[in-house]
């Protein structure tokens, strides 16, 4: 990997024209050269800069240079940093060991020989750049690799969530043609028990009295296949994000009290009362169809797992003026653990399941509707304790 690495050079001297000449020897493209007059000058370069080598005079007036490579050596920042001593005294051998055991790597004479200083600045100088380059070269494959861990495991995620997907299709697919079954199997046998007595020539069946009866049972197995539909329809619409609102002023209190008049006979049905408690009016700007559809899926899932108790709706205006709708049932119940779950797609809990068939559908579409207007739904219920789902709208959209 061809990359640009700067070499910084320490010479220390505390003769300024020795510095001088070291500096015009050893300068070279691509090379800083520091100088300093003693050792405590150096120790303070040392701690701002990091250099490639360090060329030290032994015999300097304070802390000698065999002091200054001790300091060094006992500091994790610059204990790598390759010393090179020169003295002006004689070559006796031991002086030359002490410089060795003081850390040194090389030991010079004065006078200097140009050419083999050169040389050995520049064995120093490309050992630094090659090793610099490696650390650059590893420290580049350790980020790759990491990129190449977060990659796999965010192959592993997508993986998991197509895996989810299909077994989301799956079930949704299952429980559709389960669901749509029940009602068109109730309105086959109907029809095929209708031909029969038509067959027979029995028409007794098909009186006045009776018809409207038999008309009943046929709306509310098609009302609940076209329930099915629509919300098939509103799951299809959210994740292409188009389910849209259209909103206009809407009377709250009045709309309360007409859902709760269409689900009359199914409270009947279900051996439930619905009370309702609203003011006289509670006006706000909002989609009409898609706040029925809110109450409708709240109060039906109360008459389908209250228990046959006496379901409550309340309808009231907040102090912070946002319009409030709870409804409480007094049946199964919901766990803790599942506040949170129920309002996914397709997700119901082994309760419901055991109560009711459904697509898990209802609670997921509502909390979708509410979050459009603006606003909050949540649940505070227990086993056993039955459930109170409750409802803050504001009642001005929110400017965009």
């Amino acid at each position: 990997m061809n990359i640009d690495i700067e070499s910084k050079l320490l010479i220390v001297d505390d003769l300024p024209e020795n510095l001088l000449a070291l500096e015009a020897l050893i300068r070279a493209p691509g090379r800083t050269v520091y100088r300093a007059l003693s050792a405590e000058a150096a120790l303070t370069l040392l701690l701002e800069h990091e250099f490639a080598l360090a060329i030290v005079d032994v015999q300097m007036p304070g802390m000698n240079g065999f002091e200054l490579a001790e300091l060094m050596r006992g500091t994790e920042r610059t204990r790598h940093i390759p010393i090179i001593f020169v003295s002006a005294a004689g070559r006796e051998l031991n002086y030359a060991f002490q410089g060795y055991e003081s850390g040194a790597v090389d030991f010079l004479h004065k006078p200097l020989d140009p050419h083999a200083v050169v040389s050995k600045v520049n064995v120093f100088v490309d050992l630094y750049q090659h090793r610099k380059a490696l650390r650059h070269e590893m420290e580049s494959l350790a980020a790759a690799h990491r990129k190449q861990e977060e990659l796999v495991q965010q192959l592993q995620h997508t993986q998991r969530e197509l895996e989810r997907a299909v077994r989301m299709r799956d079930d949704f697919m299952s429980m559709v043609s389960h669901e749509l079954r029940t009602p068109l199997n109730t309105l086959y046998l109907e029809a095929q028990l209708r031909q029969l007595h038509l067959s027979k020539g029995n028409l007794a069946i098909f009186a006045a009295d009776r018809l409207p009866a038999m008309i009943e049972r046929d709306q509310r197995q098609i009302r609940n296949m076209v329930r099915l539909i629509d919300d098939m329809l509103d799951v299809t619409r959210m994740r292409r994000d188009a389910l849209s609102i259209q909103t206009k002023p809407v009377d709250l209190a009045v709309l309360a009290r007409a859902v709760v008049d269409n689900l009359h006979q199914q409270a009947e049905a279900a051996g439930c009362v619905i009370t309702l408690q609203a003011p006289h009016e509670l006006r706000g700007v909002w989609d009409e169809f898609r706040i029925e559809q809110v109450l409708t899926n709240l109060l039906t899932n109360a008459l389908r797992y209250g228990g046959g108790k006496p379901v409550e709706m309340v309808v009231q205006q907040q102090v912070d003026g946002s319009a409030h709708v709870s409804v409480r049932d007094q049946g199964i119940g919901i766990a803790p653990e599942d506040h949170e779950r129920i309002f996914e797609q397709f997700e119901r809990t082994d309760d419901s399941r055991k109560h009711a068939a459904g697509l898990g559908l209802g609670l997921y579409i509502t909390r979708k509707i509410v979050d459009l207007h603006g606003g909050h739904i949540g649940v505070d219920s227990a086993p056993g304790q039955g459930s109170r789902f409750v409802v803050d709208l504001p009642l001005q959209p929110a400017k965009t």
